[in-house]
């Protein structure tokens, strides 16, 4: 095993010194219960049941927690979706534990067959899937993102270590208090999930180079965290995406439909990755139907940024777009727009300034919309529908860990199959190789 303790200096104060002891000591009895604690299905979906039910009775006292961390969010300026991604309520609880009850009734992914064969020899072999290990989350805001975590986690056969960030410090405390007495009520392990400290960025360092002790590690926030993560890591990482993502409407679109669709997919909920952030028309529309979808927009309360030039003619109250509005998230009541010439320019753009995440496209035009099915290189594509439908979910996968912007063995959606890896089994008789 590799010596996690290379990769840190030696001079370190006493405070820094107990963070990182913290860090590596959670990560050994991790990796232990990863190798001694085995659940049948049985078991995992008993205890991701008796979890929902706790989160549901506890709901004041993580509201009450919830609470701290708002009003300390509110004292530091954070923004409206910041608070919004961070807010907890009975109905937001009552959807997590929703979560956990979903994922209950999905297949166990450990030990499912992926493929097998008899080579003419007479040798049987056959690959199965096995869990990842010992599962490092980094993310930023969401609590959901610690009960939809464990959930995974536990039902494809992983051991989580959450490193929460400090915004939340409070709510995700009293979550994984209720996880790990659910988890002790049950017979097993409190350790089966555990928190690790948010009060400097260093134990997320501490983390993601524990090579030996951690399995793998998967961020999940903004492009900065990410890239921190992704960048600093010496464990293997599944890097999740931010979503600039575009909706492209072509001339042969349902004006009507592709109006409800672009506006859903930016204000249904805008603090989330698959918010629609960039609006692309087609050159080839009338200038009324180009209005008709700005002034939708504008009348569901969103800012537009563009070309001024280019869209003063069709609706007034433009921003001029700097060229940040084409490559970041807004995660805001903001829109940019840009007129394209037909879905190759379109393209060109997304392929320009996509983060891989999601694509959608209003068109009736076979033609159109194979192209774009072609040439769009993004981990989902919305044909015809919202990019809200990217999340785990609403793929029928129950909660998600993530957006998987990657193109290795995850990408998109990533919910059970995605958390485990693949083991070969060979099956002999007396089978020694000549």
């Amino acid at each position: 095993m590799s010596n996690p303790n290379a990769n840190f200096p030696e001079d370190l104060t006493p405070e820094r010194q107990a963070e990182r002891d913290e860090v590596l000591s959670k990560a050994r009895k991790a990796k232990e219960v990863s190798q001694t604690t085995i659940l049948s299905t049985e078991q995992k979906n008993e205890l991701l049941n008796a979890a929902a039910d706790a989160l549901e009775s506890q709901s004041a006292a993580i509201i009450e927690a919830n609470e701290k961390d708002l009003r300390a969010g509110r004292e530091c300026g954070f923004a409206d979706s910041l608070l919004d991604r961070l807010a907890l309520d009975e109905q937001r609880i009552t959807g997590i534990a929703g979560g956990l009850r979903q994922v209950v009734g999905l297949p166990d992914p450990v030990g499912e067959i992926v493929r097998g064969y008899t080579r003419p020899n007479g040798l049987r072999m056959k690959q199965v899937r096995v869990p990842l290990g010992v599962m490092g989350m980094v993310y930023e805001a969401r609590p959901n993102v610690t009960v939809d975590a464990f959930g995974l986690a536990i039902k494809s056969g992983n051991v989580p270590l959450l490193r929460g960030s400090k915004s939340a410090r409070f709510t995700n405390e009293k979550l994984v208090e209720i996880l790990q007495d659910t988890a002790e009520k049950h017979g097993h392990p409190r350790e089966i999930v555990q928190l690790l400290p948010c009060q400097s960025h260093d134990s997320v360092h501490d983390l993601i180079t524990a090579r030996g002790l951690v399995d793998v590690v998967i961020p999940r926030g903004g492009a900065g965290l990410i890239n921190a993560v992704v960048m600093g890591a010496t464990v293997p990482a599944i890097e999740t995406g931010t979503g600039n993502c575009h909706f492209y409407i072509d001339k042969s679109a349902n004006l009507d439909e592709a109006i409800d669709l672009v506006v859903n997919g930016k204000t249904r909920r805008v603090s989330v990755c698959n918010a629609t952030e960039v609006v692309l028309l087609d050159a080839a529309l009338s200038n009324n139907d180009k209005t008709r979808v700005l002034k939708a927009l504008q009348d569901a309360g969103v800012t537009i940024h563009g070309d001024k030039s280019e869209l003063d003619d069709l609706i007034g109250d433009v921003i001029q777009a700097e060229e940040e509005d084409w490559s970041d998230e807004y995660l805001s009541m903001d829109i940019a727009a840009k007129i394209v010439d037909g879905v190759e320019e379109a393209v060109k753009h997304i392929t320009q300034y996509s983060s891989g995440h999601t694509e959608g496209i209003s068109a009736t035009d076979y033609g159109v919309i194979n192209y774009f099915e072609k040439f769009v290189d993004s981990s989902t594509l919305a044909i015809n529908a919202s990019t809200a439908w990217t999340d785990g979910e609403m793929f029928g996968f129950g909660a998600e860990i993530g957006i998987s912007t990657q193109k290795l063995h995850a990408r998109g959606p990533m919910a059970l199959p995605e958390l485990t890896s693949t083991k070969w089994v060979l099956n002999g008789e007396g089978h020694a190789r000549p």
